[in-house]
């Protein structure tokens, strides 16, 4: 389901002067609903529909975990894998002042600040991923290498399941 009217974000502008082809999707979005609501909009398996969190470590250093929708960040595994004492959720105004994009919209593409990225392993797995296109209500489908190529991730695996 491609949209002629994507909206133009610092996400999609970010994915068009990288060259990554990706696709529109956009949906009613749900306040708290999370990526169940977008997996079933957009009737795509939850697991496909990777969140962008915005996290701090111990000494309020942003960083960004992107995750599979239907999982949860281990964050003392995280915190592990990266070498920090401890990585937790940042409140939603801070990680809007570090990204640019507002809670429930923020995508790890054209962030106002260069954020280091972490990547769920089995992310790299998937076929194609449905990851915010940088607003509310707006999913892009891309390939997970485009994430890798372009974003240099590390690779972690601190994946609960829910």
């Amino acid at each position: 389901m491609k949209n002629e009217h994507a909206p133009e974000t610092p996400a999609t502008r970010f994915l068009k002067s990288h060259g990554i082809a990706h696709s529109n999707h956009l949906y009613a979005y749900e306040e708290h609903g999370g990526t169940r609501v977008s997996a079933r909009e957009l009737n795509v398996d939850e697991h496909a529909v990777v969140k962008t969190l915005v996290m701090e470590d111990e000494n309020a250093r942003p960083l960004i975990v992107l995750m599979h929708g239907d999982r949860k960040v281990s964050t003392k595994e995280l915190a592990r894998q990266i070498g920090c004492k401890k990585v937790e959720p940042c409140r939603p105004e801070v990680a809007n002042r570090h990204t640019g994009f507002l809670v429930g919209g923020t995508s790890p593409f054209g962030t106002k600040k260069r954020l280091p990225v972490y990547i769920e392993k089995s992310i790299l797995d998937l076929p194609l991923v449905y990851i915010n296109g940088g607003r509310r209500g707006y999913l892009v489908g891309v390939h997970p290498h485009d994430i890798l190529r372009v974003l240099q991730p590390k690779v972690v695996e601190a994946a609960l399941k829910d």
